[in-house]
């Protein structure tokens, strides 16, 4: 393993301030792709135990037993949040604590030792002090977080395992959909991303394989992504790829609940509390595809993507168009929600968390 790099505030490298900036980057072109920065956090328990303070490390490969939980059956975990420049030279975090609190969730799902909420949100501002020159300027993008929980101790029988890693690394991107215009969306017929008592409400590794072929096949169809139907009667719709869906009509705006086979988005709960706030009834109820295909606009939630607007929908032979552009709801609701996130209006909900600084 590369050596570590103390993350004492005295190491000027870990502020990426010493030399520049900025690092070295296209910020005009960037899309959603790795980009490797300098430094990853890790921290080691063994199971039931609690996770050491961890250190920030080089970028780069770590090791890991060929008989290790995650790689025989899958046990791990991962979440997703962004880093923001703002303006004013702010750096903020967007509502670390729902992604702590989602992965203390989904371990528990999985019989796996999880980071304490402090502790996870404490390494998420660590890491991204230690890449701060990689967090784009403002209104060019974001500093993705991935954070990583996974079973790395060795374990031959279907067991938990012995020994976790927590692991945080980050990359500087832009537009996960890079085209302006809205999604395309094909309802799927033959696959199922979750089923009732399964894993689909926790964000499991295992999740997100499986739908690979189905969104390869959409996307070679000349369609953006999937939306797939529930497993138990195949009349309902649940999500997209990897986004959670609203649709609205009249002063409704609806989505699926988060009742065991849909992952519970921060950004899905946060667009739903704006758009109450504005005056719209939100329901979280059953979404049959009938009223799919009836709804006057479609939009779809999640960190990467933000909030993007359903331009259309093909359901068999059923091409349907959705209001999208300037008077579209999800049009006021991204901009409502970037502002905040972006430092241009007050944070009256006090979901940013300013991250100039670390606690001791």
């Amino acid at each position: 393993m590369a050596p570590s790099v103390p993350h004492s505030s005295s190491v000027p490298l870990l502020t990426s301030e010493a030399n520049e900036k900025y690092a070295n980057v296209n910020w005009e072109e960037l899309g959603f792709s790795l980009i490797p920065t300098d430094y990853m956090y890790m921290s080691k328990c063994k199971q039931g135990e609690s996770f050491s303070e961890g250190e920030i490390v080089p970028y780069g490969d770590i090791p890991i037993s060929p008989c290790a939980g995650i790689l025989n059956y899958g046990q791990g975990l991962f979440e997703g949040l962004k880093a923001y420049r703002t303006e004013d030279g702010r750096i903020t975090l967007f509502r670390p604590d729902q992604n702590a609190f989602r992965m203390q969730t989904g371990a528990d799902r999985l019989c796996m030792t999880s980071p304490s909420s402090d502790q996870f949100v404490q390494a998420v501002k660590k890491t991204v002090l230690a890449n701060k020159k990689w967090v784009p300027p403002p209104g060019k993008g974001s500093l993705y977080i991935r954070p990583l929980l996974i079973g790395t101790g060795a374990v031959l029988g279907i067991a938990s395992a012995p020994e976790y890693t927590f692991l945080i690394y980050v990359s500087p991107v832009g537009n996960y959909h890079t085209a302006s215009s809205g999604l395309n969306l094909i309802v799927d017929h033959t696959y199922r991303r979750a089923h009732n008592g399964g894993t689909g409400g926790v964000k499991s590794c295992t999740n997100y394989s499986p739908v690979v072929k189905p969104l390869f096949e959409a996307k070679s169809s000349g369609f953006s992504d999937i939306l797939f139907l529930d497993a138990a009667t195949g009349r309902n719709i649940e999500e997209v790829s990897t986004c959670n869906i609203f649709i609205t009509k009249g002063n409704i705006v609806s989505t699926p609940p988060t009742s065991g086979t849909i992952l519970p988005g921060i950004t899905r709960k946060s667009i739903s509390e704006l758009a109450s706030d504005i005056g719209y009834q939100v329901q979280e109820r059953d979404v049959s595809v009938e009223e799919l295909l009836e709804a006057e606009e479609v939009f779809c939630t999640g960190t990467a993507m933000v909030v993007k607007a359903v331009e259309t929908v093909t359901f068999h032979d059923k091409k349907i168009k959705y209001r999208t552009g300037e008077e579209a709801l999800s049009t006021k609701l991204h901009l409502m929600l970037t502002n905040i996130q972006m430092g241009i209006v007050e944070d009256k909900k006090s979901w940013m968390v300013e991250i100039n600084g670390c606690d001791e």
